[in-house]
């Protein structure tokens, strides 16, 4: 195949998808509110030709089929689209125009790739049908498992999957995975605490949810230290602690806000359990009253052994990337949904930079687009058995 890969240092002309990314960029979007991220994608697949391509809307989100000469099975390619409630800093002159929103998670990376695959296939035929699957949602409430279940995928409905992910960690030219579970079971967190206000001076008359909440808080970190097996691996973070309204007014609510994560569902279940236990002493303590709410709860992603095996094998084979295989993590994705329906795997692509994900800095590799396009466009021709 041929896609530009000239580089996208400082002075240099962007390639046509890192140019698209750019433009992704600046439209972070909520998920189920991607609506200009999903008319800039129509846009571009209506650019191409439409001899072998089929478009469907679900939501903000996009299946595109496209027909191969002699099909015999369909592959897949997922891509998700939306952004992260960030203040962005990082140094770019194409940063987010829309205020306290940033692709801090790389989804605009994820599209741009999406994109130049599509392309090379509109573009250079193969025996196989794709589906590609612009997702929103991603980063909550959850677009994998209801757009799974949509009647515009039914007759689309991939027979192997793939996706991937960046990696700030890994240098550019490089991926990771493994067979088995790459990143872990994941629940959102919501506690409320309702108690009776009251005056300052009067502590004895009133229930204060900014001391309970404090207690709370301790005494999760417990479960992980005293309930969970030390060789299992779980985390609960509270990431988020709201209470009071003046600093001379007893809180009489306080709302903590953090997620779950178990490399197992049925810690998952044990965990929840505890919380549920201690907020039942919680309430009993301090004479309040407890509401939980797990929010949005994502598979973990599991990796079809064979698929991942075959993918890993042809990689090394290939030479034109390297590959490590990682040890698992705890980070969060709902292509688990995915995954638990069709064989396939996600990846990590390397992006080599100093910030993480989520971070407002983040700065990816950008000539880790065009190496991702070849590398997934020569695997998936391979697959169909026509040659690159």
């Amino acid at each position: 195949m041929t896609v530009s890969t000239r580089s996208t240092q400082a002075g240099a002309s962007p390639s046509p998808f890192v140019a698209i990314r750019r433009e992704l960029h600046q439209i972070p979007e909520p998920g189920f509110a991607e609506f200009k991220t999903q008319q800039y994608l129509l846009n571009y697949i209506a650019s191409l030709p439409q001899d072998r391509v089929e478009v469907r809307t679900w939501r903000t989100g996009i299946f595109v089929h496209v027909k191969g000469t002699a099909p015999t099975r369909r592959f897949g390619y997922r891509a998700d689209m939306d952004g992260l409630p960030i203040n962005e800093e990082t140094s770019y002159e194409f940063r987010s125009t829309h205020p306290g929103y940033m692709h801090a998670c790389g989804h605009d990376v994820h599209m741009s790739i999406g994109l130049g695959v599509l392309t090379h296939f509109v573009q250079h035929p193969i025996r196989d049908d794709i589906t590609f699957i612009f997702q929103p949602a991603e980063e909550g409430p959850g677009g994998a498992k209801p757009m799974l279940e949509a009647p515009e995928l039914q007759d689309w409905m991939p027979d192997q999957i793939v996706a991937l992910h960046i990696a700030p960690e890994y240098p550019v030219g490089t991926i990771a995975t493994k067979p088995g579970i790459l990143f872990a079971n994941t629940s959102e967190l919501f506690i409320d605490l309702t108690g009776k206000g009251g005056h300052a001076a009067f502590p004895h008359h009133a229930n204060d949810m900014v001391i309970t909440a404090c207690q709370l808080v301790g005494q999760l970190q417990t479960i992980i230290s005293r309930n969970v097996n030390p060789l299992d691996s779980a985390v609960i973070t509270i990431g988020k602690i709201d209470g009071g309204t003046k600093q001379n007014i007893i809180a009489e609510k306080a709302r903590l806000e953090g997620t779950i994560r178990t490399l197992s569902a049925e810690t998952m279940t044990l965990v929840k359990s505890r919380i549920e236990s201690l907020t039942a002493g919680i309430e009993a303590g301090f004479n309040c009253t407890v509401d939980i709410d797990y929010g949005a709860n994502y598979r973990q992603v599991f990796n079809h052994e064979e698929t991942t095996r075959e993918f890993m094998n042809w990689v090394q084979a290939n030479g034109s990337v390297q590959l490590i295989e990682c040890t698992e993590a705890m980070t969060g994705e709902d292509f688990g949904y995915f995954l638990e329906q069709i064989p396939g795997f996600m990846f990590w692509l390397g992006v080599d930079t100093p910030y993480g994900l989520h971070h407002a800095k983040i700065e990816p590799q950008e000539d880790a687009i065009d190496l991702a396009i070849t590398m997934i466009s020569d695997y998936i021709s391979w697959k169909s058995g026509t040659s690159v």
